[in-house]
């Protein structure tokens, strides 16, 4: 299945260039029964074969996540627990994962946008959840799109790689189902954060406190030179 699949998405993106790519992830983000790794995989493809300019994919696949899931952030906003009830959208949206993920927001804050979008399960409900609970939507938006980098870039970094075997890569996240390769992609996602705040914390680990001590005041007098005790009045 996923075989057919890629052969008409490689049809269109070939065809359509970076614009298809673009439209396409962005109707995965509003419930196209697609996954996001076939179009981005698909991609690194295309990149391989000189029919993709890799900058102009990479950034127009990035904005075909981020925008479908800022439309799905809105709509939870607006409607809450019924947007389950939107066709098309409640198809992947239903109200037991909301109620799932709301308790992981409860737990675990920002953490469960930067992890829950690596896991097709629950990447919607993520998204309207955080939409209907009101979250911050800047915070919601970098921790989305840090995220989105990671993934996005490993499926197309996949496909350019593998572009000479690819019906074996198909093959491959076929038979694992995704399991293993979103497990690798949340591992990394927690060590690239890992650096960035040992990098972070680096430079402010080994400075002295300042105790507010004027270069002009005089010293104490324990360490006053011998002999130079206060004048006695």
């Amino acid at each position: 299945m996923h075989i057919d699949i890629s052969k008409l998405i490689v049809e269109w993106i070939s065809k359509g260039g970076s614009a298809v790519l673009f439209l396409v992830l962005f109707a995965c983000g509003l419930g196209l029964p697609l996954p996001e790794d076939i179009p981005l995989i698909t991609a690194g493809f295309l990149i391989y074969e000189g029919k993709l300019n890799f900058a102009l994919a990479a950034f127009s696949a990035w904005c075909g996540i981020i925008g479908g899931d800022c439309m799905l952030y809105l709509l939870g906003r607006k409607f809450g627990h019924d947007v389950s009830k939107i066709p098309f959208i409640g198809r992947h949206v239903d109200r037991k994962r909301m109620a799932r993920v709301e308790r992981w927001f409860e737990r675990w804050g920002v953490w469960v946008v930067a992890i829950g979008r690596l896991f097709a399960g629950v990447r919607g409900a993520m998204v309207v959840v955080a939409g209907a609970t009101r979250f911050t939507f800047v915070k919601f938006l970098i921790a989305d799109g840090l995220a989105a980098i990671v993934s996005g870039g490993l499926f197309l970094f996949l496909g350019y790689k593998f572009a000479a075997n690819r019906h074996r890569l198909w093959h491959l996240l076929h038979k694992i189902k995704g399991g293993m390769l979103i497990g690798l992609i949340a591992l990394v996602v927690l060590i690239v954060v890992y650096v960035l705040w040992r990098k972070y914390r680096a430079p402010h680990a080994g400075e002295p406190e300042d105790h507010g001590a004027s270069p002009d005041s005089p010293p104490s007098p324990s360490l006053r030179p011998p002999g130079t005790g206060a004048t006695a009045e």
